[in-house]
């Protein structure tokens, strides 16, 4: 499916300005490597995705050295076909052209776009020698995105909190997750510095006002699970306790509900689908970040179960609507906190624990 949505050029939703006539061209024009998914950011993270199952599930997606013998010829077509699409699209060239557009348009998928960008590079550099062709095709990119989430955090006096792409807390998690494997460390450092500045001080979110009628990130949880990369454990448990009161006792309830979808079809109820499986994620991230013992884990895993539950069946629907974006949150959610093995770098707070 993610091979499907990657290659298709149309429909697409351009974030495009249009300074005039000339600038009515092909996807293609702008985004030679990220032209297909709909839109630029469920492109980038469509590539993520590719990359991550030739990384976490080699024995079902085999490389392209694996031999029919072994792997069987279906199985090793098939990661043919990713490793043609990935050698084809994600070229130096392509890069360039992608870095160009974003370096001349420095709102353009700010933040989320960024964040998977990154993410899509972190996740390339860990696949070991198979992936550095496209991690190193992919720097220009990167660092024009390094370029610009640093100008954009000195500049940025207020946190975007509504649940959608805009969401600051959910990009700027997914960047420490993702910093030093992609080869930028030193982001750390700022972005722990703003997640402290925006959300060190908050106390009684607004959960009971979730969700909203679009949303597919949950403004509470995104900024409690940004919060909790970034601090020592037990000021977390501390920070948690006034930031959502009563959540050992099973409120607020909102945040352990999964959302009702009426309509999985329309692209923006269709959004609440996205919602369950982020905030699986989430719930799951945050019961491991608590204190052994806290009484608040065991129900934040529990609606984790039941937010995945909710939101599995729809990933794979054969409606484009979501199928060229759910798969992604999916695999957050499938995955648990951080990531496996070792790709997440990121620490917390002062204390240096992973």
């Amino acid at each position: 499916m993610a091979v499907a949505n990657v290659t298709r050029p149309y429909p697409y939703a351009p974030g495009h300005l249009l300074r005039g006539p000339e600038d009515l061209v092909p996807p293609r024009h702008h985004h030679p490597a990220f032209y297909g998914s709909y839109d630029w950011h469920s492109s980038v993270h469509m590539h993520w995705l590719l990359v991550r199952l030739l990384r976490r599930f080699p024995d079902r997606v085999r490389t392209v050295e694996a031999t029919a013998e072994a792997a069987g010829e279906a199985a090793g077509g098939a990661a043919e076909e990713v490793t043609e699409v990935l050698d084809r699209h994600l070229t130096a060239a392509h890069l360039a052209a992608e870095a160009g557009y974003l370096r001349a348009n420095p709102s353009f998928e700010r933040p989320y776009g960024w964040a998977w960008l990154l993410a899509l590079t972190a996740e390339c550099r860990a696949l070991g020698p198979a992936g550095s062709r496209w991690a190193d095709a992919l720097e220009p990119a990167a660092d024009a995105v390094e370029a610009l989430l640093r100008d954009w955090l000195r500049r940025a006096t207020y946190p975007v909190r509504h649940g959608v792409h805009t969401n600051s807390a959910f990009a700027l998690g997914l960047i420490l997750d993702s910093a030093a494997t992609a080869g930028r460390a030193a982001l750390a450092e700022p972005i722990e510095a703003a997640v402290l500045r925006w959300f060190g001080d908050d106390h009684d979110a607004p959960a009971h006002w979730e969700p909203s009628g679009q949303d597919f990130l949950s403004p509470s949880l995104t900024e409690a699970e940004a919060v909790c990369r970034v601090l020592p454990q037990a000021d977390f448990a501390t920070w948690l306790d006034g930031f959502l009161p009563g959540m050992g006792h099973g409120a607020p309830a909102p945040l352990l509900t999964p959302p009702v979808v009426s309509d999985p079809a329309d692209p923006q109820i269709g959004h609440l689908v996205g919602l369950s499986l982020s905030r699986a994620a989430a719930l799951r991230r945050l019961a491991a970040a608590l204190p052994e013992g806290d009484p608040r884990a065991p129900v934040l895993a529990a609606a984790a179960r039941d937010h995945l539950a909710a939101g599995l069946p729809h990933v794979v629907s054969g409606d484009f609507t979501g199928d060229h974006w759910l798969a992604t949150f999916a695999a957050l959610a499938l995955d648990g906190p951080g990531g496996p093995d070792g790709v997440s770098t990121t620490t917390r707070g002062a204390s240096g624990a992973s």
